[in-house]
């Protein structure tokens, strides 16, 4: 099984928002409520400078506010970041079980690789496949293959858990089964029943439910 990370496996909002304020205090800006900020979290940077200083890309500076963005959430990669407590049940499951599993984001290395260790995933996840890690990022199938790979396992019989579209396109362009979670950030854009995955769990209980695990010991 592999799982994308922010918004499936960890809650990231209060820092990837909380960064967002950071930045608008700099500029003399009271602060947003950071439940403003956790719908577009999935959407990194894009989605908090959105926020934040509504800002798109196109903007001239954009590039230049998005390194200082970066900068600062660099700054408090877990300082409020933590695995999502329904999440630890299936985890503990799946290692139960001996069932590999591993993570595959868009979020680069040089914040993934610090925010797995620091939330205690890096011990127990199998992989870790990051936005940098191969040519080309979610939606492209390219980070699930790699994944897959790394596992020794084909990817007809690996399952991909995220909770935004661009994991499930992934996911079915690596031919992989999909589940949208429900439980997620999801974004602004399609409803997530609208997103095509192969099944739909509303909460992290609904996994245990698909894989047929148990926590009974």
């Amino acid at each position: 099984m592999l799982f994308d990370l922010d918004g499936t496996l960890i809650d990231s909002a209060l820092d990837l928002g909380g960064a967002g304020n950071d930045l608008r205090e700099r500029r003399g800006l009271p602060p947003l409520p950071l439940e403003t900020f956790r719908p577009m979290t999935g959407t990194g940077a894009r989605g908090m400078l959105r926020v934040a200083l509504g800002l798109s890309p196109d903007d001239a500076d954009f590039e230049v506010l998005k390194d200082e963005y970066l900068a600062i959430y660099a700054a408090r990669l877990t300082r409020l970041t933590r695995v999502f407590d329904a999440m630890a049940p299936v985890l503990d499951a799946l290692d139960a079980a001996a069932l590999p599993w591993g993570i595959v984001t868009n979020k680069h290395s040089r914040f993934a690789e610090p925010v797995v260790a620091g939330t205690g995933l890096a011990g127990r996840s199998r992989v870790l496949v990051c936005g940098d890690t191969t040519a080309r990022a979610k939606p492209f199938p390219d980070p699930l293959l790699e994944a897959a790979r790394r596992l020794a396992v084909a990817p007809a019989h690996c399952l991909y858990v995220g909770d935004d579209l661009r994991d499930i396109q992934a996911g079915q362009a690596a031919g992989m089964g999909t589940v949208a979670a429900a439980w997620g950030y999801l974004g602004d854009g399609e409803p997530i029943e609208a997103w095509g995955a192969d099944h739909l769990a509303h909460t992290p209980a609904g996994l245990l439910e698909l894989l047929q695990l148990d926590t009974r010991g």
